[in-house]
């Protein structure tokens, strides 16, 4: 397809080129296998060129009116709307999205680029006062410099442009790293969008690689002040840890192991709709996806039968087709792995409600139950079409076993009453809980992030402007200070 091999290249300066690693990424449509593009690897020496130029372009673009910034996002909007078909169809093709999903996350991608116009004008200075006769302090709020991302496959164009976005709106230069398995959608795309939308040359850099090829040299490199990573709380681990080695601040949005709740006084139906999208919406891979199902034992009968029901309704294959549910996962690595979990987990004793077959990528819905208690798939986060439904006796067990996992990120209860809803939801350690809804949500404005080993820092309204700036405190003597010596 042309549209990947026209952006099959590494974004520098302003400058499209060629990385001159000594291999190449190659960029596999994840449902037939389709090439779409080879990408040879950028060097560490080529994410220093990065670096430098995002340094050296930001001085100028830092001290840029804000209102001229805005007009960048506002024209990347119209792109984006002009285009959304093609866009709609890069989605399908890169990562196996089904056309629900593309027209998911390209919503939400002109939501964002919406909020980045006026991100470009919240920061505000403040003045302050002083014990000391005369004196006047002013906080500004400046840009950090420049900012390293490092985005995931499942939704790249959404969480590199949400990080992207704002970052340049506050008049930040950025170096952005895709994931190897999306590198168009989500790096050479952006790259393109922006230029299009007259971004200076150097304000923001796109370098395809892997760590096999540059190491820790994008997160270690000492221009970024800020690394924003999306991503496994694994390697977020490391980044998180080389990040404060080199005294550098860390936004980690990772992993999860969401538990959606049904109380004993919810609507089952209206509760099954919410799991089966909150457990197979892109085919799981998604960090808020309801990993566990957790339904109070008076409801257990009636909500299983309805929500096996529904799982083994949806339809598995082709994500070009607009009657697809369910499509491939991004690798067969993935595939592997989810199809290996399942059956650990039911030779340990989990009973089976449904097993879906693998065929290539394509892993059909499962859903287990009768987990043993110390199942360790119940610790974990599955990326992959798998539903875990657990009964509880009363709150108090739900609240007990929705807080017994390493992760924090989100959650949703369902509930006659709402108050009730909200008490549960308070009590759970997790960074956004939902109450009658599911558990897969992103606004522009609320602070999105996680607790536990879901990650560090939020993102979103004003939770961006702290990621992406800095306060600076400048005092102004208007008298004379009298000094003891």
């Amino acid at each position: 397809m042309s549209f990947f091999t026209d952006l099959a290249h590494q974004y520098i300066d302003g400058e499209w080129k060629a990385g001159s690693g000594s291999w190449d990424i190659i960029d596999f449509n994840p449902y037939d296998g389709e090439k779409l593009a080879s990408i040879t690897v950028a060097t560490a020496d080529e994410v220093d060129q990065a670096y430098r130029a995002a340094d050296r372009a930001q001085r100028d673009w830092g001290t840029t009116s804000p209102y001229v910034r805005r007009a960048v996002f506002e024209r990347a909007l119209r792109i984006v709307e002009d285009r959304e078909e093609e866009i709609s169809e890069a989605i399908v093709a890169e990562l196996g999205g089904t056309r629900l999903k593309a027209a998911f996350e390209i919503h939400l991608t002109k939501e964002f680029l919406r909020e980045a116009v006026h991100v470009a004008l919240q920061p505000e200075g403040r003045i302050l006062p002083s014990p000391v006769d005369g004196k006047e302090n002013r906080v500004y709020r400046e840009p950090v410099g420049v900012v390293g991302v490092i985005s995931p496959f499942n939704f790249p164009l959404l969480l590199s442009l949400k990080t992207v976005a704002p970052a340049l709106a506050l008049g930040n230069a950025v170096v952005l790293k895709p994931h190897q398995n999306t590198p168009v959608m989500g790096g050479s795309f952006l790259a393109k969008l922006f230029e299009d939308a007259g971004l200076p040359a150097g304000v923001l850099n796109v370098v395809i690689t892997d760590i096999a090829e540059i190491g820790d040299a994008f997160i270690e490199h000492p221009v970024p002040s800020v690394i924003s990573f999306t991503g496994s709380d694994r390697v977020g681990r490391h980044v998180g840890t080389v990040c404060a080695a080199n005294f550098k601040r860390s936004i980690l949005e990772l992993g999860g192991n969401s538990a959606l709740v049904v109380l004993d006084d919810a609507d089952v139906d209206y509760a099954v709709d919410a799991a089966v999208f909150s457990r197979f919406v892109h085919q799981g891979q998604v960090c808020m996806a309801a990993n566990r199902i957790l339904v109070d034992r008076s409801l257990q009968a009636e909500f299983t039968d309805k929500f096996v029901a529904k799982v083994a309704s949806l339809k598995v294959g082709d994500p070009a087709d607009p009657a697809t549910h369910i499509g491939p996962l991004i690798n067969s690595s993935q595939a592997d792995a989810v199809a290996k979990t399942v059956d650990q987990t039911v030779a340990a004793g989990a009973k089976v409600l449904l097993h879906g077959r693998t065929d290539g990528n394509l892993v059909a819905p499962s859903v287990l139950t009768d987990l043993p208690a110390d199942s360790p798939t119940l610790q974990q986060e599955i990326f992959g079409p798998v539903a875990l439904l657990v009964p509880f006796d009363g709150e108090e067990e739900a609240v007990r076993i929705a807080n017994d996992t390493p992760y924090g990120l989100s959650g949703a209860v369902h509930t006659a009453d709402v108050e009730r809803g909200v008490r549960f939801a308070r009590r759970i350690r997790s960074g956004m809980f939902h109450v009658n809804d599911g558990t897969v949500h992103d606004e522009p404005i609320v602070p999105f992030g996680g607790e536990k080993s879901s990650g560090v820092g939020r993102l979103n309204g004003e939770s961006t402007v702290d990621a992406f700036t800095t306060q600076k405190w400048i005092s102004v003597q208007h008298g004379r200070s009298r000094f003891p010596f």
